[in-house]
């Protein structure tokens, strides 16, 4: 009887999967890269090479050993760095967290008791999705631009010469560079002129710091600042749906920790504009449409003119340059903000999206455009000392006046409903 052995290769340092795997296996998680792609002393005698000299290497050892059986393509999805569309190789880091499962259970109640209202009121249950599966919030982020994280490596002399970063506690925090100093030399038990502290390079996550905008934007941390005590917390906040948990949820989260307050009573979601192939218009896709193009008009070579002035790459350019010539052979034409408006608006019975098509909103200017021509049409048979009846009681109606009154009443009552 012939045995067949398979073997699976496991990577949980690099791999998101695998990391999964490997926390439920109890695995060893063992880093093989450095900062700079280069195998260290895990990879044994590959130690030193790159990457992708290495698997070519790997393949000639297994070949060597008579392990190599085949080599076949393998369909599958990489993720690619935005800018050099180089291969991403995901590493474990140590990170920043915050435990966020006391605000979520506390933001869940606030919206089933009515504190906070959630509007339309389908979106609750996409509130309640994501907060009662709540994980801890990874606040760090590698990136260069940001609100530098307030904490420190703690290099203590005669004591702690070789700080670990991965150790919490060989971290402090602290508002300043001086409350950090002064914390450190309480801790340790030493002269401030013993201690030398490294401020960490992450910055935190752009949601962390766009979380404080109700906040921050009435002058905290000053909470004595009069227009902190006269307009916070504010009352509504109207924002796109898809960053309910992103955004939303997490500057209730910051208005609990900072104030022990709801930030606001009510949020309104509004749909997400798109293109009309249905994907959310982005810098990085070209497929931006200028609501002000729209509404005064842009010919075809302004708008591949601007597409040379944003951050796509050469080749996007092209891509979209023949897009745009395609989908706007003439450009686009001025169709005002009332032909804007009414598009976007009889869009609403789509649903959670619009995917705007220019062209319909051409159709509603052309449909303004006849409604203003039949309104100038019926002056015209009107005398010259015409003056509308203030009171319409005064007047016989027929049915049909009736009815068109009525009609009239019933939309106005439900947009004040609306709007009120």
């Amino acid at each position: 009887m012939n045995v067949v052995y398979y073997s699976i290769k496991v990577t949980p340092s690099h791999d998101p999967n695998d990391f999964e795997c490997g926390k439920r296996n109890k695995l060893p998680f063992l880093n093989i890269f450095d900062d700079e792609g280069v195998l260290n002393e895990n990879a044994g005698k590959f130690k030193g090479l790159r990457r992708y000299d290495a698997r070519i290497e790997v393949q000639k050892e297994l070949e060597k050993l008579g392990l190599f059986i085949c080599k076949k393509p393998n369909k599958m999805i990489l993720g690619l760095c935005s800018k050099t569309k180089d291969i991403i190789e995901p590493m474990i880091r140590p990170q920043w967290w915050v435990n966020c499962k006391n605000v979520a259970a506390r933001a869940i109640a606030d919206v089933k008791e009515g504190r906070l209202k959630i509007l339309p009121k389908t979106y609750e249950k996409n509130w309640f999705e994501f907060l009662e599966n709540i994980r801890e919030w990874c606040v760090s982020r590698q990136i260069w631009w940001g609100h530098r994280c307030p904490v420190y490596l703690v290099r203590v002399e005669g004591k702690l010469e070789k700080p670990d970063a991965s150790n919490n506690d060989h971290w402090i925090a602290g508002k300043t560079y001086e409350e950090a100093l002064d914390k450190a030399s309480f801790l340790w038990s030493v002269p401030k002129d013993k201690i030398t502290l490294t401020q960490d390079e992450d910055v935190l996550d752009t949601w962390f710091s766009s979380g404080l905008l109700t906040m921050s934007s009435f002058g905290w941390p000053n909470v004595n600042d009069e227009r902190f005590k006269a307009f916070y917390p504010t009352d509504v906040l109207e924002t796109g749906h898809d960053i309910l948990f992103f955004w939303v949820a997490r500057m209730v989260f910051m208005s609990y920790f900072f104030t022990d307050k709801l930030p606001f009573h009510t949020v309104f979601l509004h749909p997400i504009v798109r293109d009309k192939e249905g994907r959310k218009m982005s810098k990085s896709l070209g497929n931006v449409i200028d609501p002000l193009h729209v509404t005064d008009g842009i010919s075809l070579e302004s708008m591949i003119e601007l597409l040379g002035s944003g951050n796509l790459p050469e080749n996007e350019v092209k891509k979209v340059t023949l897009e745009k010539t395609k989908e706007f052979p003439e450009g686009i034409t001025e169709c005002g903000a009332d032909a804007l408006r009414f598009g976007l608006l009889a869009y609403l019975s789509q649903g959670k999206n619009i995917n705007l098509d220019i062209n319909r909103v051409i159709g509603y200017k052309a449909f303004c455009n006849k409604i203003w021509n039949a309104t100038r049409f019926s002056l015209t048979h009107l005398c010259e000392d015409f003056k509308p009846v203030q009171d319409l009681h005064t007047l016989k109606f027929q049915f049909i006046d009736l009815w068109i009154l009525n009609k009239l009443s019933r939309a106005c009552r439900s947009v004040d409903r609306v709007i009120i």
